[in-house]
């Protein structure tokens, strides 16, 4: 997936919703959830942007994890992560620090779990 760097405006609150291309060309909504750097390599992890709430609540949540970097012209892209296991690595790493930001005490809260 790739996509430039600018959310797109969205009108909601708090939500940075950016469009990502897949290999296939097809445009989706994701919803920005958490950037990390590693070393020089910046990555942003996404999940699908749901307007619906109700709908929210019915869908498992595909995490999509991107590396920042620059096309051969010199543009800022979101390049997909081309090994499994540095995916894997990756995917677990936001995955605990969306659980770290999570204040609630129940493990079967609808917040972050």
């Amino acid at each position: 997936m790739s996509d430039n760097l600018n959310p797109m405006s969205s009108g909601e609150l708090e939500a940075d919703v950016y469009v990502l291309t897949d290999e296939e060309g097809n445009d989706k909504e994701f919803e920005l959830i958490d950037i990390m750097k590693e070393g020089e390599r910046i990555y942003y992890a996404f999940v699908p942007y749901i307007r619906d709430p109700q709908e929210l609540l019915n869908q498992e949540l595909e995490l999509v994890v991107v590396e920042a970097t620059t096309d051969h012209n010199g543009c800022d892209i979101l390049a997909p992560i081309e090994s499994d296991e540095e995916y894997d690595r990756l995917a677990n790493i936001f995955l605990d620090r969306l659980d770290e930001d999570c204040d609630c005490e129940e493990d079967d809260c609808d917040c972050c779990h």
